[in-house]
């Protein structure tokens, strides 16, 4: 029996630790690997909530700052319980709640410098977890993101955590354009300042750009056994150089990348969706749980100053409860310039989609939180355009509905290691109209499986999501019989964490099965 530890920011095997697509990798890949008969556990922050009813396992000593830090570790319960599969958090005070998911700090005056105070904390606790013994004798340490990545720090400079290097460290890449980064020195979120015994080698572990910097994602890169993209277009697509907007590659850690590579260490993987043991919507509840997720919101203190904008909506919503329309765009996203950098810049065209949906009795329903501007944006917009709902909270019922009962589900995404939502949306037969950059090509088959828009430039890109619209629109209203044909191959497609995890085995964790 082989023995995994996953540690990660998110884990939605246990309740209300989710912020984005990460969380549902670290559950679903711990749940097969169990499957297949080895031990796996899943460690995540507590965030100063997930311990409360949780079962105290042991004190951790950490010796940072030049002082000892006592965390503690749970094992808590999860959504859905499995045969070997344990799933902890470490409690510490300073590992506090984020205003992004209960989770991530957005930091505007010194980016990553809460996030990095709390992960630096949760990364030692992790490797004196692992020392002690509390994961027992582990194989394979699979870590996600930058927020892991100082274990490989720790591993490999850190007298105290020399056992760690009989392990294989293996690390995944979510999101490479968020990458950790922080001085080395004179600052109390700094590297220097947290292990100021620890020699740091900064020729290794710096920022090519900022070399008074720790790039945490590079670290990720330059140390693991094995890095991982989430699907193989996105990784063709890192290992050259970003010219944004028209594309989105390394963003500066390309050359690391190419040097992965041809270490043989760097392997594009598709991540897998689920298809048993989902959650079953009910169909015909998409606006009934638009209102309900509404009222629930209203009476949120936090969402107090956008009481008239939830009153709006509930309004609009209303209408549509008796008078449906006859076509429903959808899209759930968090509001960030990955996925609506084209509506952010060209508010024009949106507003042009949503006109083309008013000529056929058409709406678009956004449902998502994240960057203020981005929810002003998106706020204003459903003000001025009555066929426009943009629900700007979170709930679960409600996005199974939208992804059960729209009938077109747009993801323009500057770019997308993966994306989780396509395969979501294809599950349930809905066609999805989507820029064709990274895990989007791998997954989305133009007018064979759904509808897919690019260009060479920014303008080419936004003149064609226009008329890739138009021509879904056209076959929708025109050819009814290849609109359900798209909509039987979307529904057929099956990217099952079965495949995925084979390959995880063979080239990831190099493991025969």
């Amino acid at each position: 029996m082989n023995n995994f530890l996953f540690v990660a920011a998110e884990n939605d095997g246990i309740p209300k630790c989710k912020a984005g697509g990460m969380g549902d990798v670290v559950r679903d890949v711990p749940r097969q690997i169990s499957e297949r008969g080895d031990m796996a556990h899943v460690v995540v922050p507590s965030y100063s909530r997930l311990h409360q009813n949780g079962t105290f396992i042991t004190n951790l000593n950490l010796n940072l700052r030049g002082t000892v830090y006592v965390a503690e570790l749970y094992e808590v319960a999860p959504k859905k319980e499995f045969a070997n599969l344990h799933h902890y958090v470490i409690h510490h005070p300073e590992i506090t709640a984020g205003e992004i998911g209960h989770i991530y700090h957005d930091d505007p005056e010194e980016a990553f410098y809460t996030d990095n105070i709390k992960f630096t904390i949760f990364c030692t606790g992790v490797a004196e977890a692992i020392k002690v013994g509390a994961f027992g004798d582990l194989d394979i340490v699979h870590m996600h993101d930058w927020h892991s990545s100082l274990l490989l720090f720790l591993k490999t400079y850190h007298p105290e955590y020399q056992s760690l290097k009989k392990m294989r460290f293996v690390y995944t890449i979510h999101n490479l354009a968020i990458q950790g980064i922080r001085p080395f020195y004179n600052n109390y979120s700094s590297i220097g300042n947290w292990f100021p015994t620890v020699p740091i080698d900064t020729q290794r572990l710096m920022d090519k750009r900022y070399q008074d910097c720790i790039n945490l994602m590079a670290v990720g890169i330059r140390l693991a056994d094995a890095v991982h993209t989430v699907s193989p277009s996105y990784k063709e697509d890192v290992l050259r150089p970003s010219t944004p907007p028209e594309f989105i590659g390394g963003e500066s850690l390309e050359l690391d990348l190419q040097e992965a590579n041809n270490q043989g260490r760097l392997f594009g993987i598709l991540n897998g969706s689920n298809y048993k043991n989902i959650r079953v919507a009910e169909k015909g509840l998409l606006y009934r749980n638009t209102v309900k997720a509404l009222f629930r919101w209203l009476q949120e203190e936090s969402k107090k100053y956008k009481a008239d904008f939830l009153a709006h909506t509930g309004e609009k919503v209303m209408e549509y409860v008796t008078d449906r329309p006859k076509f429903i765009v959808s899209s759930v996203a968090r509001l960030t310039e990955q996925k609506f950098y084209f509506f952010k810049r060209s508010p024009e065209a949106f507003v042009e989609i949503l006109n083309r949906l008013k000529k056929v009795d058409g709406i678009f329903m956004l449902l998502g939180t994240g960057a203020p501007e981005y929810e002003e944006l998106f706020r204003q917009l459903s003000y001025e355009h009555k066929n426009f709902i943009f629900t700007n909270g979170q709930s679960e019922d409600l996005i199974d509905s939208i992804y059960l009962e729209t009938d077109l589900y747009f993801m323009p995404s500057l770019f997308e290691p993966c994306g989780i939502s396509q395969m979501l949306a294809m599950r349930n037969g809905n066609p999805c109209l989507v820029h064709n950059t990274g895990g989007l090509r791998d997954t989305v088959e133009h007018m064979k499986t759904g509808f897919s828009f690019d260009g060479k430039t920014y303008d080419d890109k936004i003149k064609n999501m226009i008329l890739v619209l138009d021509q879904a629109l056209d076959v929708f209203v025109n050819d009814k019989p290849k609109w359900k044909e798209i909509q039987d191959n979307a529904k057929k497609m099956r990217f099952t964490w079965e495949k995925s995890v084979d390959d995880y085995y063979k080239y990831l964790y190099s493991i025969n099965q």
